[in-house]
């Protein structure tokens, strides 16, 4: 694989889940749209970013690139191999490469094992035995991610749920991927500790060159972590550029008003005018049935009869910098500012752990 050949490659993924009805013969009577035609790459020892509302298809996102779930439509190529339809055996050299963080740290780790059980249990499944045995390796992961190796025979009940999440992150280190799918690693975790679960993500990619896909909702954590972020509404992607000019040149109408919602914990002077607050009206459309065209145009204060007949395309707009794509007929001019805050976390990764 040559330096320019993205690490993954994804083009026209779907996903759609079907809607079972009728009786006594119960058919297929509609389907959630959760994945409508995605269209991005990750290159290796690069965070992407992605973001958007609930239940705009982050997450099937990522269990689709993990193949936990089998796309309807479009290509997934992992270092330009097609693995979209591939079967058991086909995907077996690839699963340890590509490796998930779930979201959840209570309902991701088995009860019953130990804590050496279940980060081992990878390197058991597909026969891996390193130098100097499995439980070394494990006590090695253990230190890896900010824990006493001593905790090697604990069950996951004595962790509290930022303890468990590092120990999701170990597991997920434990066959050495080349890609890690995080799905809102952090949105479980109390405040205080979400900042110490980013810099160790933010540690391991720094010092193993691992690529990352971060699913959040935290924008501020998204900045914080990725170089490239993409921003999802109802199953497809909006926009995607380098982070930097994202965040301070956002040309999307959704992702203006995203940024614009971001809580700001700064005092304004007296005579300064405060920043624009962009209040969306009604409620996200039903996946089961989006709205023609642009699928932001029901809530959007810029659509016109053109955004309900032609979907906009994901591409390169006039005054946008090379990698900066948007999907709109009416994109926002580039001297709209709509920044996000700093995030209020520690920079030095050892500071917080």
């Amino acid at each position: 694989m040559s330096s320019t050949t993205p690490l993954l490659d994804v083009s026209g993924l779907t996903k759609h889940f079907p809607i079972k009805g009728g009786f006594p013969i119960r058919r297929t009577v509609g389907a959630v749209q959760a994945v409508d035609g995605l269209d991005f790459q990750v290159h290796a020892g690069e965070a992407l970013g992605l973001v958007g509302e609930s239940g705009c298809g982050k997450s099937t996102t990522g269990r689709l690139i993990t193949r936990l779930l089998e796309p309807t439509g479009g290509t997934i190529t992992y270092q330009g191999k097609d693995i979209t339809h591939a079967g058991r055996k086909q995907l077996a050299p690839v699963r340890s490469e590509i490796q998930m963080i779930f979201q959840d740290p209570y309902a991701s780790l088995n009860p019953r094992q130990t804590v050496g059980k279940i980060i081992a249990g990878p390197m058991e499944i597909n026969d891996i035995n390193p130098a100097g045995g499995r439980e070394a390796r494990v006590r090695e992961l253990l230190e890896i991610v900010g824990l006493n190796p001593e905790h090697f025979n604990r069950f996951p009940h004595e962790f509290s749920g930022g303890q468990r999440q590092r120990i999701g992150v170990a597991r997920a280190l434990a066959l050495e991927p080349k890609l890690i799918v995080a799905d809102e690693p952090v949105s479980a975790l109390d405040v205080s500790i979400q900042a110490q679960v980013v810099n160790l993500l933010q540690k391991v990619q720094r010092d193993l060159g691992i690529a990352f896909v971060f699913i959040a909702h935290d924008l501020a954590v998204v900045r914080h972590f990725s170089q490239r972020v993409a921003v999802m509404y109802l199953g497809k992607i909006v926009e995607i550029a380098d982070r930097d000019d994202l965040y301070g040149n956002p040309r999307h109408p959704y992702t203006r008003a995203l940024l614009s919602a971001v809580p700001e914990a700064t005092v304004e002077d007296e005579g300064t005018p405060a920043r624009e607050r962009i209040r969306l009206a009604g409620d996200v459309p039903s996946p089961i049935n989006p709205p023609s065209g642009c699928r932001f145009r029901t809530r959007c204060w810029k659509a016109t009869e053109k955004c309900a007949t032609e979907a906009p395309p994901l591409v390169q707009v006039e005054g946008n910098k090379p990698g900066h794509l948007t999907a709109c007929h009416y994109p926002e001019t580039t001297d709209v500012k709509a920044t996000v805050p700093a995030p209020r976390l520690a920079k030095d990764p050892e500071a917080a752990a």
